[in-house]
């Protein structure tokens, strides 16, 4: 099965000024393409090779596994975006917050400092557990809460390359950021 670049749902500038052109050129066009294009060239002639992403990502180790979440965890990240779109959570998602973060401003506190404080690269992840709750997880390099049976609701990309080219070292700059651009109905859906 080849893997195809998802099309953005948004033009390479919508973002501006959270995010500049030149870092979805790079970002989208460059690293998540080389993702895509590394994970075709890996999984010919293994046990992967008819398997979808998400069992890749559930089975696979080392370099199948890295180029599988990566082309999954940037998708995921990308589609949460909307410069206009629903900028709090409401209804079941809304009320789940609240319940699991005691407010939406603590769960963006708790967020942001996971995002913050994840050492070298990484994932900071909003997810469903079973009971329905929601936790916030780290995941270092390719890690993926697929793989400890938890649902991905949002996730925040701190490898450098997300944010370097806009916000140099200012990391937090760029969580604080990336939290003004969520599209929380998108967010919601994947809730649900």
């Amino acid at each position: 099965m080849a893997f195809e670049l998802p099309k953005l749902p948004f033009a390479h500038d919508a973002l501006v000024p959270v995010i500049s052109q030149e870092t979805i050129e790079y970002h989208y066009g460059k690293h998540h393409q080389a993702y895509v294009t590394n994970l075709n060239g890996l999984i010919p002639g293994t046990e992967f090779e008819k398997a979808d992403i998400e069992t890749m990502i559930r089975k696979a180790d080392g370099p199948i596994f890295n180029n599988a979440a990566q082309v999954w965890n940037h998708t995921f990240y990308f589609e949460a975006f909307a410069k206009s779109g629903r900028s709090v959570p409401i209804g079941p998602l809304a009320d789940e917050i609240n319940k699991s973060f005691g407010s939406f401003e603590s769960f963006r506190d708790q967020f942001s400092k996971a995002a913050l404080t994840l050492f070298g690269s990484g994932w900071a992840w909003l997810v469903k557990k079973e009971d329905q709750s929601l936790q916030i997880v780290q995941e270092s390099n390719a890690g993926n809460p697929l793989r400890k049976g938890l649902t991905p609701v949002l996730t925040c990309d701190v490898w450098e390359h997300a944010y370097y080219i806009d916000y140099r070292n200012r990391r937090a700059d760029y969580i604080k950021a990336f939290l003004e651009i969520i599209d929380w109905d998108v967010v919601a859906r994947r809730f649900i």
